[in-house]
């Protein structure tokens, strides 16, 4: 059963990270994102099919979360060492090629067991993804199947909605009154 974390402080996590450049290493906690929104999402496995879409398509559209005080990590099971392999094979050869933020390394299950998202079976990630508001309140929470990627589109739209500041109707997209 599915932990209810929204509406509660972020769970706290301290990670590893291979960063975007696909040469250097890092590390990030939550802390570290305290007066920014952050989109933290997970995904099961490097060098698999789905993944690289959504990696990808959140790194291309990296500034337009930038533009709404966001940052992201992308956080799987893996190392830091097979993230920055994959950052370094071209897109055109099943890799990622150069991102704009880093991809955490959880290989000890904490984080996405405390996050409520590891298959404990099989010590994989489900796709989940977390919106943290600059106070580091979880203010949004979507988990589903590995074999469904993600929308960036989505993900940005409920962003401007949590933070146009009222109530947001069903499909309401920025720009739009709020209740």
């Amino acid at each position: 059963m599915a932990q209810r974390l929204v509406g509660l402080p972020a769970p706290y996590f301290e990670m590893e990270t291979a960063l975007g450049n696909g040469k250097d290493f890092g590390k990030v906690s939550l802390q570290d994102y305290r007066g920014k929104w952050l989109v933290l999402f997970f995904y099961p496995l490097d060098f698999t099919f789905v993944c690289p879409t959504e990696i990808t398509a959140m790194s291309d559209r990296y500034e337009e979360f930038q533009q709404l005080n966001c940052d992201i990590i992308g956080v799987s099971t893996d190392s830091k060492y097979s993230h920055r392999a994959w950052i370094n094979t071209p897109r055109d050869a099943g890799g990622l090629g150069s991102l704009k933020y880093p991809l955490g390394s959880d290989i000890t299950h904490k984080v996405s067991r405390d996050y409520g998202v590891l298959i404990e079976e099989s010590g994989v990630a489900l796709r989940g993804l977390f919106i943290i508001d600059p106070n580091g309140e979880l203010k949004y929470q979507v988990v589903h199947h590995n074999d469904i990627g993600r929308s960036v589109e989505e993900t940005l739209r409920v962003l401007q909605a949590l933070q146009a500041g009222g109530l947001c109707p069903a499909n309401w997209k920025p720009g739009e009154k709020v209740l």
